[in-house]
């Protein structure tokens, strides 16, 4: 499956709608609902994807979701602001984002309500986690004290049906499309994403809130032969230059596949990597 069936009509056509986020409800900010949970989709738009980019847009957005049946019940709070570098834009991130100096120029984010809408939630949800809590760890210490979640690894899209998890080709795939690549908008469309009712496929956040709650483990290749690199590239394990070792994190159910696949293709027959538990508060830290 790539678009979902129910958005293809008798004539086999496709017709896509633009989201723009302007029907969600709006609920008071001392909302409370014991079937809720608070969860805060963010965004960042930065100078670049080295581990030291400055934020140029941030946006949040702390939603209430029925914990039961993952219905959006509304929209407690949000914060969004430019940010001015202080730096001249490459043009690469001018034309991805649309945004120039003279927009961000002069405009700084208030971490007080940043701080205020991140105190709200219970989980925060960005569609790359490990870079948008790698430069909000780096800029607010709350956020180090969250609970994050990714849109992109605690949803099996491909389980879906889907073969790729960026997030334009997912809306695209379920039947809407939205201005990319502005904070704001971003968030808007990624919470549309996995809440909306797509009426022949459970509703993506309630796996997402499941998979949040679950510790996970990283496997490392300990000592790892360098002609290895490759494969452990293309399994998708990251490295560390700190550490000087390839890593990627599995749920409880993949480590023993991981070691076994180790041991033939790394190790010559014997796993000599290691697997440390990772908390739910320590997932997606750089």
């Amino acid at each position: 499956m790539t678009f979902l069936n129910n958005i293809i009509d008798n004539d086999k056509k496709i017709e896509l709608y633009k989201f723009e986020g302007d029907n969600f409800i709006n609920l008071p900010k001392d909302y409370h609902n014991d079937d809720a949970v608070m969860v805060c989709f963010l965004d960042l738009e930065t100078t670049g994807l080295q581990k030291d980019c400055k934020i140029i847009e941030f946006a949040g957005k702390v939603t209430a979701i029925d914990k039961n049946t993952g219905e959006l019940l509304g929209i407690v709070d949000e914060y969004e602001s430019f940010n001015d570098p202080e730096q001249a834009l490459d043009p690469v991130i001018t034309r991805i984002t649309g945004l120039t100096d003279d927009v961000i120029a002069g405009h700084s984010i208030d971490w007080e309500a940043v701080s205020r809408v991140l105190n709200q939630s219970d989980i925060i949800v960005a569609h790359n986690a490990f870079f948008d809590r790698g430069v909000m760890d780096r800029h607010l210490p709350l956020s180090k004290e969250k609970v994050w979640a990714c849109s992109f690894n605690d949803i099996n899209w491909a389980q879906r049906g889907f073969n790729a998890g960026g997030q334009e080709i997912l809306c695209i795939w379920h039947g809407f499309y939205y201005e990319s690549h502005r904070a704001m908008y971003d968030v808007d469309a990624l919470i549309h994403l996995v809440t909306h009712n797509t009426d022949s496929i459970d509703n993506a956040v309630l796996e997402l809130l499941v998979n949040a709650a679950m510790p996970i483990y990283r496997i490392a290749a300990i000592g790892s032969p360098f002609h290895t690199k490759d494969l452990l590239r293309l399994r998708r394990y990251r490295w560390d230059p700190e550490n000087k070792y390839w890593w990627k994190n599995v749920s409880l159910n993949e480590i023993e596949i991981e070691k076994e696949w180790m041991s033939d293709a790394i190790y010559n027959g014997i796993f000599q990597g290691k697997v440390d538990e990772i908390s739910v508060t320590d997932k997606y830290k750089s």
